[in-house]
C-alpha cells in the first residue's frame, strides 16, 4: 500500500497557504506553529510506505511496531517492566543500548542527609505553628472575600527531597557487518515482550527483551538464522554497563562476579546516598560440541577510578545467548517508622540479588522455560480475566507511528484507541506489581534527576494511575496500600501533630517521595500545590473502592480499615465551624482547590471528598470488626454538620469555593470541584435528602456548566494528557458521547507520542514523559461503556449503566470481565450502537445488595445480589 501522512496541524497550515480547506483542531495557532516545527522532516519527506508488520507480531494487532530504531527516549523507545525493574529499549542492531531502572533507586532522603525529617516542622515549633494556624484561619474568616494572601508560616523547605533516578545502561554488542535490511521492532502486548529483527549479510537476527514478574528479573535474548541453511550461528557478543549515558549518575564499580556475571555496585550520589547493585548473568546455548565460552574481562583503570569490566562470548558456535539481570537497593519500606528512626535503610542488596540470579527459574532454566513462565504470569495478570473490543480491525500494514501521525480529532481510529487501552493496562501491570506503586513515570526514568522528581503527586496524578485497576480486574493495588501504610502514615502522624496540632490520625500533602515526605513542601508561598492535606482523603477513596469491589474482609481488617480510620480521625479534628457565613456548618480552613491560587475555606473539592470518606467509614464499619462505636457516632454527627461542597454560583456554575469567586474564563488544568462527578460520586449520585436543597437536575446542570467553561484541557499553564483524560471521563459521566469522544481524541492527537507514551509539552523536541494519561486512559474510556458509581449508603441501590456515552465511532464491541462494585463481574456485547447481551455474576464472598441496571435512561433489570448470583439480560 502507499500511504502519505501529514499531521493535523501541518495540514491546517498547508491548507492556509495552498487554499485547501481543513478544520482547525482545538489548539492555538502558536501550538500549531510549534507542531509544524516538530514535523518539518515529515513535510520535507512525505512518507511513502509499502510495509507489513514484522514476522512474529501478534495477529491480533495487539502491539506497537516500527520500521526504524528509536531516537528520542520519551517519544520512541519502548518500555518493559515487572514492577521491581524496568527498562527502555530503542531497538538497535549491532549495538543495543538498554536503559535500566530499579524501582527504589532514589537520591536524597535520609541516605543523603541524616537529619532529613520528611519536610516537617521540628517538634519544638508545634506551639508557634498552632498559633500561626489559628491566626490564618481567623484572617480568612474575617476577610470580606474569605481568603488570605500567603501561608508561608506553614511550609517547610523540602530539604533532601531527592528524585527517582535511572540506573544506567546495558550495552549489548554483536559483531556484525553489512547493510541492515528487513528491519522491524515491536512491543508485543499479548505477551509483554519487546523485540527487534533485522538482516545483515544473509543472517536474520532476533533480539527479545522482557521483565519477568515471577523471577523479578529482566532478560534479553538474541538468536540468528542464516537464510541459506538451517544452521543458527551468532558471531562474537559483548555486554557492558555504562553510567556515562545516564546523565548525572556517578560511575559505579563494575566487576566480575564470575566468568559469566557482571556485578555493578555504586552509590546514587557522588557524596554518598543510597547503595544499589545490579547483577547481569550471561547464558549461552551451543549448536554442537564446539562450545563457545563466556568470559568476564576486568579492565585496568587508573588508581582510584571505578572498576570496569565486560562480558563476552567467544569461540564456538552459539545457537542463542541471553543475559538476565536483577537489581536492588538498600532501601526498605519496612524501616520508615519511628522504631527504625525513619531510616528506610535495609540490608545490603547483594545476598538477595545473588539468590534471585541463581534461582533455578532464572539461572539454570533454559530460555524457553523462562519465557514460558513470564508469558503465563503475564496472561494471568492482564488478559485471562479481562478483554475489550471496540470492533477494531488489526492494522498490520501501517506502523504505529504512522497510524498515530494520521490520527484525527473527532474522526478517531478505533484500532488505535483500542491499542491505547491495552497499552495503559500493560504499563500499569508492568510498573505497579513491585514493592512500590507506579510513580509519575511508572518505573521508567531517564537520567539522574527527573521532572517533578518522578515522585507521587497526589492531587490527581497518582490517583489517575489506578483509575482502571479495579474495573479492568488488575490485581496491582497492594503495593499502593503498603506504601500508604509504611511511608505516609508513620511520618504523617508527626505532621498532624506539629503542623495541625492534632494528635489523632495522620496527614500528608501533595508531593511525596519514597522517604515519607509528609510536610507542606516549600520554601516560599507554595500554597496552591503544597496546601493539600486532603491527599490522604483521596487515596483512602481508592482503599475503600478496593474493598467495595472485592469484599476482602481479611485485608480490610488488617490494612484497609486502619488506614481509613486514621485519616478520618485526623479530619474529624480538622473540620471547624464556618465563622464567615456563620451557617452552623463545618468546613476546612485554610484550603486550596488543588493548584488554584486562592487560599480560602470550604473548598468544594475537600468538602465533597471528606463527606465521601465519612460515608465509607459508616459503610465499612461492620466488616472492620472495630468496636469503637463512639468513633462511628462522631463521624455520623460531624458528617451531618458538614458543608457538603455543593453550591451553585452566580453564572450557573458549581462553585469551586464556598465563596462565589469562580471565573467563567478559568481554563485551569484541574477539575477539582468536579471530583464528585468523576471519579467520586458526591455529584453523580447526589441526593437532596442528605446533601442539600438543590434538585439532582440543578446539581448536574451546574456541573455541566463548570465543565464546559473549564475548556478542553489546553489552558495557559500546562499541556498534559491527563487533563484531557479527566475531562473525557467527566463528559462520559454526564452521558455526553460527543464531548467524551472529542476530548478523548483530542488528547490522543495532541499528547501521545509515536510510541504512544503520554507527553507533557508534546511540542518540545525532547518532551517529558508523564505516565498518568496512559494509565488513566482505560478508566476514562470504560466510563463511556459501563458506569457503577459509589453510593452514600449500602441501602441505596447500586446503579449499573450500560453504554452511557457510547460514541457513534464504536457501533459494535464487547467487554469481558469488567469488575464493578459489589464484586460483580460484567460481560457486555453491543451492535448497531445498542446492547445485545449483558451478564452479571457475583463472587462467592460478597454481601447482598440491591442493583439496578439502566440503559438509555430506562431500567432494564433489578435484582438483589448474593454469593454466586448470576443474571443475563438479552432484552433492552
Amino acid at each position: 500500500m502507499k500511504l502519505v501522512v501529514l499531521p493535523e496541524d501541518v495540514r491546517y497550515i498547508l491548507g492556509d497557504f495552498l487554499g485547501f480547506s481543513f478544520s482547525l483542531p482545538p489548539c492555538s495557532i502558536c501550538q500549531a506553529i510549534e507542531m509544524w516545527a516538530t514535523h518539518i522532516l515529515a513535510i520535507a519527506n512525505l512518507v511513502t510506505l509499502s510495509v507489513s508488520a514484522p514476522p512474529g507480531f501478534p495477529a491480533s494487532g495487539n502491539g506497537l511496531w516500527f520500521t526504524k530504531s528509536a531516537n528520542v527516549w520519551s517519544k520512541e523507545w519502548l518500555p518493559v517492566g515487572n514492577g521491581y525493574l524496568a527498562a527502555m529499549v530503542p531497538g538497535g542492531t549491532s549495538s543495543e543500548v538498554t536503559q535500566l531502572n530499579i524501582e527504589s533507586l532514589w537520591s536524597g532522603g535520609p541516605f543523603s542527609d541524616k537529619s532529613y525529617n520528611g519536610g516537617n516542622k521540628q517538634p519544638g515549633e508545634q506551639l508557634t505553628t498552632a498559633r500561626a494556624m489559628e491566626a490564618i484561619r481567623k484572617t480568612i474568616f474575617q476577610s470580606p472575600t474569605g481568603d488570605i494572601g500567603s501561608i508561608e508560616q506553614l511550609v517547610t523547605d523540602a530539604g533532601a527531597y531527592g528524585s527517582y533516578a535511572g540506573a544506567g545502561y546495558l550495552v549489548s554488542g554483536i559483531n556484525t557487518t553489512g547493510a541492515v535490511s528487513n528491519y522491524g521492532r515491536w512491543l508485543d502486548l499479548d505477551q509483554g515482550i519487546a523485540r527487534t529483527t533485522w538482516t545483515q549479510s544473509g543472517t536474520t537476527y532476533l533480539r527479545s527483551t522482557f521483565c519477568s514478574h515471577p523471577t523479578q528479573a529482566c532478560v534479553q535474548q538474541i538468536t540468528s538464522t542464516i537464510s541459506s541453511s538451517s544452521s543458527i550461528v551468532l558471531p562474537a557478543l559483548s555486554y557492558t554497563f555504562s553510567s556515562a549515558l545516564e546523565s548525572g549518575l556517578p560511575a559505579p564499580n563494575v566487576t566480575c562476579l564470575d566468568s559469566n556475571t557482571l556485578r555493578i555496585r555504586g552509590l546514587i550520589e557522588s557524596s554518598g546516598g543510597m547503595l544499589y547493585e545490579l547483577l547481569a548473568r550471561l547464558h549461552i546455548t551451543a549448536v554442537n560440541a564446539t562450545a563457545p565460552t563466556t568470559q568476564c574481562i576486568q579492565f585496568p583503570v587508573p588508581s582510584g577510578a571505578p572498576a570496569n569490566a565486560t562480558l563476552q562470548v567467544i569461540g564456538g558456535t552459539t545457537r542463542e545467548a541471553w543475559v538476565s539481570w536483577v537489581g536492588g537497593t538498600e532501601y526498605s519500606l519496612d524501616s520508615g517508622d519511628a522504631t527504625h528512626g525513619f531510616s528506610f535503610r535495609g540490608a545490603d542488596p547483594h545476598a538477595a540479588l545473588l539468590s534471585l540470579i541463581s534461582a533455578p527459574s532464572t539461572g539454570a532454566a533454559p530460555f524457553s522455560a523462562v519465557l514460558s513462565q513470564h508469558v503465563t504470569d503475564y496472561e494471568a495478570a492482564l488478559t485471562d480475566k479481562f478483554s475489550l473490543s471496540l470492533g477494531q480491525t488489526p492494522r498490520l500494514d501501517v506502523p504505529t507511528d504512522v497510524i498515530k501521525a494520521a490520527y484525527k480529532i473527532d474522526v478517531g481510529d478505533k484500532y488505535l484507541e483500542w491499542l491505547l487501552f491495552n497499552y495503559g493496562r500493560y504499563l500499569l501491570a508492568s510498573s505497579a506489581r513491585g514493592i512500590l506503586p507506579a510513580n509519575l513515570q511508572g518505573k521508567w526514568a531517564n537520567g539522574y534527576g527527573n521532572a517533578w522528581s518522578a515522585d507521587y503527586h497526589s492531587n490527581i496524578n497518582i490517583q489517575m494511575n489506578y483509575w482502571g485497576a479495579e474495573i479492568t480486574n488488575l490485581d496491582v493495588t497492594r503495593p499502593l496500600f503498603d506504601y500508604f501504610e509504611k511511608t505516609w502514615a508513620p511520618r504523617g502522624a508527626l505532621t498532624a501533630q506539629v503542623l495541625y496540632n492534632i494528635s489523632r490520625g495522620w496527614v500528608t500533602h501533595n508531593e511525596m517521595n519514597v522517604f515519607g515526605h509528609t510536610g507542606m513542601k516549600g520554601p516560599g508561598n507554595t500554597a496552591e500545590w503544597a496546601n493539600y492535606p486532603e491527599a490522604n482523603v483521596w487515596m483512602m477513596i481508592h482503599v475503600w473502592d478496593h474493598f467495595d469491589h472485592t469484599n476482602d474482609v481479611a485485608w480490610w481488617r488488617a490494612q484497609g480499615w486502619p488506614l481509613l480510620k486514621g485519616v478520618a480521625s485526623f479530619h474529624l479534628d480538622k473540620l471547624i465551624p464556618d465563622l464567615h457565613f456563620n451557617d452552623s456548618t463545618l468546613v476546612v480552613n485554610p484550603c486550596n482547590s488543588p493548584e488554584q491560587a486562592p487560599i480560602t475555606f470550604g473548598c468544594a473539592h475537600a468538602q465533597q471528598m471528606i463527606w465521601q470518606l465519612f460515608n465509607a467509614i459508616e459503610k465499612g464499619f461492620a466488616a472492620s470488626g472495630d468496636t469503637d462505636t463512639a468513633f462511628l457516632d462522631e463521624v455520623k454527627a460531624k458528617r451531618a454538620k458538614m458543608d457538603k461542597g455543593l453550591h451553585i454560583g452566580s453564572w450557573g456554575q458549581l462553585q469551586e469555593w464556598k465563596v462565589d469567586r469562580d471565573s467563567p474564563t478559568d481554563l485551569h488544568r484541574h477539575l477539582s470541584h468536579l471530583i464528585g462527578l468523576y471519579p467520586g460520586y458526591a455529584i453523580s449520585t447526589y441526593n437532596p435528602a442528605t446533601q442539600g436543597t438543590y434538585t439532582k437536575k440543578q446539581i448536574m446542570d451546574a456541573a455541566t456548566v463548570s465543565l464546559a467553561h473549564r475548556g478542553n484541557g489546553t489552558g495557559p499553564d500546562a499541556d498534559s494528557g491527563w487533563e484531557k483524560a479527566w475531562r473525557a471521563a467527566a463528559w462520559a459521566q454526564l452521558g455526553d458521547a460527543n464531548q467524551f469522544y472529542h476530548e478523548l481524541t483530542y488528547g490522543i492527537f495532541l499528547n501521545f507520542g509515536p510510541n504512544l507514551l503520554s507527553l507533557y509539552n508534546p511540542f518540545d523536541s525532547n518532551p517529558i514523559f508523564q505516565i498518568d494519561a496512559n494509565l488513566a486512559y482505560p478508566g476514562a474510556l470504560l466510563n463511556a461503556l459501563i458506569q457503577a458509581p459509589d453510593v452514600a449508603s449500602r441501602n441505596i441501590p447500586l446503579t449499573v449503566t450500560l453504554l452511557p456515552a457510547l460514541p457513534k465511532q464504536w457501533p459494535s464491541g464487547s467487554i469481558r470481565g469488567a469488575r464493578v462494585r459489589g464484586g460483580i463481574t460484567v460481560n457486555l456485547e453491543w451492535s448497531g450502537g445498542k446492547p445485545t447481551s449483558a451478564s452479571f455474576s457475583v463472587a462467592s464472598n460478597i454481601v447482598t445488595r440491591p442493583v439496578q441496571v439502566l440503559y438509555s435512561g430506562k431500567m432494564v433489570a433489578s435484582f438483589m445480589t448474593s454469593p454466586g448470583f448470576s443474571r443475563s439480560i438479552n432484552t433492552f
